[in-house]
């Protein structure tokens, strides 16, 4: 697979940055899974695309583990203040925009095996349909989190270009596309 391609496709879609990872710089640790089941998003239990619905983490990171390669990729937004959560909102929202184009261009080049993570609570309806006992209305296109497989996303990010802190009055969030050498293209 072309990393450059990969590359310039992930910041064509808008990330501000995208940079490969092997798969041994995807750090993993499953007490991260534990910021999940604390609740501290308020999506545990109610998004189909996080735990407990998504699955036993050890289940998530042999998932993980089974491919050879990533595109880790970021965005960065302002915000007025760190109190911001308007703008932490705003910023999440637009990740979910660049992460579900992402995922249209990556597609066709990395095939309907790659795994697609992204930021907690997947984002993509205004509500998930769980918490109304529905089926998910687009399973296809919905996207679990990094940390809910067991991602350190910080240590993650040590081995590449990206940074985990952009500064003052910024908000970083982080998308992981996973794939398989044998799929080139």
């Amino acid at each position: 697979m072309d990393e450059e391609r990969l590359i310039q496709t992930a910041l064509d879609c808008g990330a501000t940055g995208a940079d490969m990872v092997g798969q041994d710089g995807v750090i993993m640790d499953p007490s991260f899974r534990s910021f999940c089941e604390e609740n501290s998003c308020g999506m545990y239990g109610r998004c189909y695309m996080c735990p407990p619905d998504i699955g036993p983490v050890e289940e998530l990171i042999a998932q993980v583990r089974s491919f050879d390669r990533g595109l880790l990729y970021h965005t960065v937004s302002p915000l007025e203040d760190s109190f911001d959560i308007e703008g932490m909102r705003e910023a999440k929202a637009r990740h979910v925009r660049v992460s579900q184009r992402l995922l249209d261009a990556l597609r066709p080049l990395l095939g309907e095996d790659a795994l697609h993570l992204t930021v907690g609570g997947c984002g993509l309806c205004p509500q998930c349909a769980k918490p109304m006992g529905q089926p998910c209305r687009h399973p296809e296109r919905a996207l679990p989190s990094l940390e809910s497989h067991g991602i350190d996303v910080y240590n993650t990010t040590q081995s590449t270009s990206l940074r985990y802190i952009n500064g003052p009055n910024t908000v970083t969030y982080f998308g992981l596309i996973l794939f398989r050498e044998t799929n080139d293209g």
